[in-house]
């Protein structure tokens, strides 16, 4: 599955996430939590369609991106280079932190699953709440470089974050320098299991889904 266009008709700007859920709110206590975060032109509508794939016993809720971004949304500004800045990933970082947190007393755990853009976020979201997060899932993404006040790191380097990235060598979207920031951060930050696919480019495989529907369910549920 790669980034796809947005539905029409929906609003771009919100403080607290938009959410869509593979759940009724009567079947979501006690459950655990997977929130899929998109990647960057996206929508929240788009990951979605992993839910079949993966584990049953979670309560998927998929978040929309706050900004406009091409046909869809962007959690924070990118350049053509896919540069940008660490305060507005911050800024970007700060409503959904908020609203995981209001979910947690509902679930036994949360887990994030972003795919491009959505890893950074997702891994952003874990520094900022460290010990919240019982997994990260990143999909052909990275991890945002360098430290910075809204992230605890130094709480990751104690208790390291269980993590699965999945992405192909030959991606042609992701710079070089991000994969080798973002290895360099999982060596000091990550309990990581790292896979690498062929043929993939920017995507997401039939085969990648099966190794995070099965690392889900013995690394979060304890399968």
């Amino acid at each position: 599955m790669t980034d796809a266009p947005a539905p029409t008709g929906t609003a771009p700007h919100a403080t607290t996430p938009h959410a869509v859920w593979s759940t009724d709110p009567a079947a979501r206590p006690g459950t655990p939590l997977l929130v899929l975060l998109h990647g960057y032109g996206s929508h929240e509508h788009d990951l979605m369609g992993l839910v079949p794939e993966l584990p049953g016993e979670f309560s998927v809720a998929s978040l929309r991106a706050p900004q406009p971004a091409q046909l869809g949304f962007q959690w924070f500004p990118l350049a053509a280079d896919l540069s940008f800045s660490a305060e507005r990933v911050a800024e970007a970082v700060a409503p959904v932190a908020a609203w995981l947190r209001e979910r947690a007393a509902e679930h036994s755990s949360i887990t994030l699953l972003g795919f491009s853009q959505g890893m950074a976020m997702a891994t952003s979201l874990a520094r900022a709440l460290p010990g919240e997060i019982a997994a990260v899932v990143g999909l052909s993404g990275f991890v945002v470089p360098g430290e910075h006040a809204a992230f605890a790191d130094e709480r990751l380097r104690e208790r390291p974050l269980p993590m699965f990235w999945g992405r192909d060598p030959q991606d042609p979207v992701i710079p070089q320098h991000l994969v080798d920031s973002t290895a360099e951060w999982m060596l000091e930050h990550a309990d990581v299991m790292k896979v690498h696919y062929t043929g993939v480019g920017h995507g997401i495989s039939p085969q990648e889904l099966r190794h995070v529907r099965e690392y889900l369910t013995h690394v979060v549920l304890g399968g």
